[in-house]
């Protein structure tokens, strides 16, 4: 049963199996998925018929497919889901590999939901700077995993400029070479408010300017060198803060209008010359009405970290746990961030 029409809950935590509590709420509500659902065969999370105990590798991914079918049913079609996978080794052929030969499962699982109607936009790469290390001697290590962005469409919501890294380039004059530093200290971005420049009509205009990289700074890539998290509450794996950071200032507007739905954008002001979208934030459409954040949804939301980020960044949440005790977990981080015993 579909859920009926209308808004999500907010800043929420719903107990329950994902799939159950994903048919209750309402189609294209939610403006991202960020989430990291159960691996194959890697923990126990203590309750009965949850996902990652299937017997073999592909009944995880079918698993995983007919959540993804609800999340797109709620998300909004301009929306994106971005999931964090890891794969794991194979003990016995019937778990679907050849005994000691990787599962590929975050493979698998791009190839089903790409058949299932998805488009894979990123298969990014989480480079752990402080993998743990391992004992094995006939193989390397494995220090990496994998992160989906799927969309349902061909355009969506996504906001390059908010996540761009600093970029030291060179500046070309004449003959001369000179090292530059770009974006410049006064525009380099932030995680708040990070200025935009709206006028980008490519690398060929950038050189003709003897720039060589974009002035807010670089596309950050598909491969990210990232930390583990450091967390020391009852939880088995929790999300690094700046994993969950990049994807929901991409994808999950700060501002929407309640009316249209459309998201606003930051007032364009001159910068040293340049033509930047670096004022304040106002209305993309013309409904004059009044304006709430975006709302990003996480239905494995184990430890809270996705509604940790969310609410550092104003922005709205949703999780779902089928763990009461990680739910409690959850609510107590959350309102340790905000302040509250």
């Amino acid at each position: 049963m579909s859920g009926a029409a209308g808004d999500a809950p907010r800043r929420q935590f719903l107990c329950g199996d994902a799939v159950k509590r994903l048919r209750g709420l309402p189609e294209a509500s939610i403006d991202c998925v960020i989430t990291s659902p159960p691996y194959w065969a890697q923990r126990d999370y203590g309750v009965a018929g949850q996902i990652g105990a299937e017997p073999t590798v592909q009944g995880w991914v079918t698993e995983l497919v007919g959540v993804a079918a609800e999340l797109r049913r709620v998300l909004k079609p301009g929306g994106a889901l971005w999931l964090n996978i890891g794969d794991g080794y194979s003990r016995h052929p019937r778990e679907g590999a050849p005994r000691k030969s990787l599962l590929l499962g975050p493979q698998r699982l791009a190839v089903a939901l790409q058949e299932d109607g998805w488009l894979v936009r990123n298969n990014v790469i989480w480079a752990k700077r402080n993998a743990m290390p391992s004992s094995v001697t006939d193989r390397l290590s494995c220090s990496h995993e994998t992160i989906l962005l799927l969309t349902q469409q061909p355009t969506y919501y996504f906001d390059l400029d908010a996540i761009r890294v600093p970029a030291t380039t060179p500046r070309h004059s004449g003959r001369a070479t000179q090292r530059a530093v770009y974006p410049p200290p006064a525009a380099a971005p932030q995680l708040h408010g990070s200025p935009r420049i709206d006028l980008n009509r490519g690398l060929a205009s950038l050189k003709a300017a003897g720039q060589e990289s974009h002035p807010l700074g670089k596309n950050p890539g598909d491969a990210w060198l990232l930390p583990t998290a450091a967390y020391r509450g009852a939880h088995f794996a929790v999300f690094p803060l700046d994993l969950v950071r990049r994807p929901l200032l991409a994808t999950c507007p700060e501002r929407l209008c309640t009316g249209c739905g459309v998201p606003w954008r930051r007032a364009q002001q001159r910068v040293n010359g340049r033509l930047l979208a670096s004022g304040p934030l106002r209305a993309g459409c013309d409904c004059g009405g009044d304006w709430r954040p975006g709302i990003v949804l996480d239905p494995f939301m184990g430890a809270g970290t996705v509604a940790l980020v969310a609410e550092q960044e104003r922005r709205d949440w949703l999780g779902i746990e089928l763990n009461p005790a990680y739910v409690e977990l959850a609510q107590a981080r959350l309102a340790q961030a905000r302040g509250h015993p």
